[in-house]
């Protein structure tokens, strides 16, 4: 690859003190009093004694540089090349030896380099060491920024001008909604027409709209919504949360620097914020954001194939945040139970457990369940500005609110970045800002009222994945009812101008016969297996294909990871290996854990390669490398996870939508006793009854300590569980299997 030019900041000479005194100097009579203007003046000030302090410079690096790469072995190589060379023209026996020597020691200096490298690094920083990631991720992972130089095909031309490109896709990212073609509501509403306020025409032009008639009828906001003034405290949290590890624009004061002099910019920022709020402005410069884009799948050549990553200003990250716990504290009663995606305290397991179990308690009931998984196009960013307005409005947010949203959200720009090349700058005029903080709360505002039109429905709900399910006696019944169902949720998708591809929506239920469902004159067919928010659901339940797929991924992690290990010690092995390998088996264990004992055997072979990896220990059994690693099996931590979270149910600590799988109606919720905290529930079969988490549950809590159940707060709680090993679990997997008699 070519050398590239790269820009930094030289901070040899720098000293953070003589920053303070000329940044208090320069700043002096500067502000006048105008917002707008202070803003842009205030950080132009501080970028301009930081470049006097800490000037940019430019240097030339390696286009596949290896940060392990040092001068005495890139000399070595060279040396070794011009005797590699000299040998291919006279391949006599002295040129042959030299060669031979010295291609020796570059691979004896290689390993020696590696070693000093990955040795030096600090185990506490293992996971966020740029230089680190940049070496070993490439290894583990194909989702990384590629080096490579990016080349379109675009109408036939090929492109490979970065400037041309950074056009291309910029102008893709921009008009991607145009492009949807999505038809506009239609209300014929004359009186709107001639008002000039865009905000209060959104307002009167969607007073009909099915959404916000829903909205006023299960609604009764009591008080308006306003935001309120902050403190220099709290815009002193908000900077000191501030991770100094993450992109920013190339123009901004870098956020080591803001969280070094976090009190000059605190008393700046907090007098800007709160004038904002004062006249509904929220500041230009925050509105701007760099695109970079990132290749998720097939071919490089073609911009579909990319997905862009917004870099927002730092600043804009604090002033959203208090705009977010502002916001969501308000919106929290007005959320369905099924909202899981975006929200403190619910997850992407807690969505989805809901599910399984009431599909798994039908089968065991001799009944049927069935699901339709939807498919939005740009689900972000169609997402229509001013019908979001008049959904705030029926919410009860007052006009002086709503006009700081609507500054908040008009006037956006973006520009996309290739290496050191920008695209001009393009305005959007859709979809919840990509990169912020406030856009996943805003899309959660715009979808509540969905759960208000349907709220018979069971939903497995989590950002824009929207899942209808529900479960009956026959298959028949199943299928009218999800039909039905679906169609009311295909009709919101479109008066809320939102892209659905009924033509890619998939149906799962529980039969092996071929069934369908007809949603806007597409046919649906049953699959026998899909995948939902990551966990591959097959009709049977069994997840065995999900397993299969974890340890083809884990056992490829580790693989690579013997190529890294032998150069470090035994602290960062330990800290590696569980961030690529235990890692897979982390996302949503409760879902999956009740699997074959094929695929548990399977998963035990894999963490066993993986301790003697870790250890360098080719001899001593499976049992022996756990107790010299302190941990336990992958079902054992499993185990230990379903222990926590009926303890977060005890304590009121789970949303409802997980806390209502179990019953806990004959309990104390103020004095735990082991014989009374849960219900066990009566089943009929052992693979969709006894091996429920709505079964298994209750029966392991029973071998829970008093003692442990006793303690006060959940932080004491996963402390004492660490220590505690799962014994008399009655799930099939730690049962004992003889051979001829069975289970015991």
């Amino acid at each position: 690859m070519d050398p590239k030019i790269i820009t930094y900041r030289d901070y040899k000479n720098f000293s953070n003190e003589k920053y303070r005194e000329s940044l208090l100097k320069s700043l002096q009579n500067k502000l006048n009093g105008d917002n707008e203007n202070d803003f842009n003046t205030f950080f132009s000030v501080c970028s301009k004694v930081l470049d006097e302090n800490a000037p940019r410079k430019k240097k030339y690096i390696r286009g596949n540089h290896s940060p392990f790469m040092n001068k005495t072995l890139s000399k070595a190589i060279m040396h070794q090349s011009k005797l590699r060379n000299k040998f291919l023209k006279n391949r006599s026996a002295k040129n042959k030896s030299n060669y031979t020597k010295q291609r020796n020691l570059c691979v004896t200096l290689l390993r020696k380099s590696k070693r000093e490298y990955y040795g030096n690094l600090n185990e506490k920083l293992v996971c966020d060491n740029k230089k680190f990631w940049k070496t070993v991720k490439p290894l583990l992972s194909n989702k990384t920024i590629s080096n490579e130089k990016i080349t379109l095909v675009e109408n036939g031309n090929i492109i490979q001008n970065e400037c041309d490109a950074a056009k291309v896709f910029n102008n893709f990212f921009t008009n991607v909604v145009k492009n949807l073609e999505i038809p506009q509501y239609n209300i014929n509403d004359q009186i709107c027409k001639s008002i000039q306020d865009p905000l209060i025409q959104a307002v009167v032009r969607f007073r009909k709209h099915p959404s916000i008639i829903a909205i006023e009828k299960n609604c009764n906001a009591n008080f308006k919504f306003n935001f309120f003034s902050t403190s220099k405290d709290e815009i002193l949290k908000e900077i000191a949360s501030l991770n100094t590890s993450k992109a920013t624009h190339d123009t901004d004061v870098p956020t080591k620097i803001i969280k070094e002099n976090a009190d000059i910019f605190a008393e700046f920022l907090c007098s800007n914020f709160n004038k904002s709020i004062q006249n509904s402005v929220f500041p230009q410069k925050l509105k701007l954001a760099n695109v970079t884009p990132v290749h998720k799948k097939d071919s490089k050549n073609l911009k579909e194939n990319y997905r862009p990553v917004s870099i927002l200003p730092n600043v804009s990250k604090i002033y959203e945040r208090i705009m977010f716990n502002q916001i969501s504290n308000y919106f929290e009663t007005f959320f369905s139970k099924y909202q899981c995606g975006f929200r403190k305290g619910f997850s992407a397991q807690h969505c989805l457990l809901s599910m399984l179990e009431k599909w798994k308690n039908a089968i065991d009931n001799k009944k049927s369940f069935g699901a339709l998984l939807t498919d939005l196009s740009k689900a972000f960013d169609c997402l229509p500005h001013d019908l979001l307005l008049a959904k705030l409005n029926s919410y009860g947010f007052s006009m002086n609110a709503l006009r700081f949203m609507e500054s908040y959200l008009s006037n956006r720009k973006q520009r996309t970045k290739l290496d050191s090349i920008y695209s001009p700058w393009e305005e959007i005029l859709f979809g919840v800002p990509q990169g912020s903080i406030l856009g996943p709360l805003l899309f959660n505002i715009f979808l509540c009222d969905l759960f208000f039109i349907m709220n018979k429905t069971s939903f497995a709900s989590y950002a824009d994945d929207n899942t209808p399910y529900t479960v009956g006696n026959n298959i028949d019944e199943v299928l009218l009812t999800l039909e039905n169902d679906s169609m009311i949720l295909f009709d919101w998708f479109d008066y809320n101008q939102m892209k659905a591809n009924p033509d890619k929506c998939h149906l799962i239920c529980s039969t092996d016969e071929p069934v369908y469902i007809n949603i806007k004159n597409e046919k649906i067919s049953n699959s026998n297996y899909r995948k939902l928010l990551g966990v591959k659901f097959d009709n049977r339940l069994t997840f065995d294909k999900h397993v299969n797929d974890i340890c083809k991924t884990a056992g490829q992690k580790l693989n690579a990871l013997s190529r890294v290990t032998p150069y470090m010690e035994l602290s960062k092995r330990r800290v590696l290996v569980s961030a690529f390998f235990m890692s897979q088996f982390n996302y949503c264990p409760l879902v999956w854990m009740c699997h074959s004992r094929t695929c548990n055997n399977k998963i035990n072979r894999l963490h066993e390669r993986c301790l003697r990896l870790i250890f360098n220990d080719r001899v001593s059994p499976f049992c022996e490398l756990l107790v010299k690693d302190e941990s336990v099996s992958i079902h054992q931590k499993n185990l230990r996870t379903l222990v926590i979270e009926m303890y977060k149910v005890l304590k009121e600590l789970s949303p409802s939508i997980f806390s209502n799988i179990f019953n806990t109606s004959n309990c104390n919720r103020y004095e735990l006793r082991n014989q009374s905290e849960f219900v066990v529930p009566f089943k009929h079969s052992v693979r969709y009854g006894s091996e429920s988490i709505a079964y298994l549950g209750p029966k392991l809590w029973e071998k829970v300590p008093s003692e442990m159940k006793n303690l006060a707060t959940l932080n004491a709680f996963k402390a004492a569980v660490k220590k505690w090993i799962p014994v008399g679990c009655p799930c099939k997997l730690c049962k004992i299997f003889v051979q001829n008699l069975g289970f015991i």
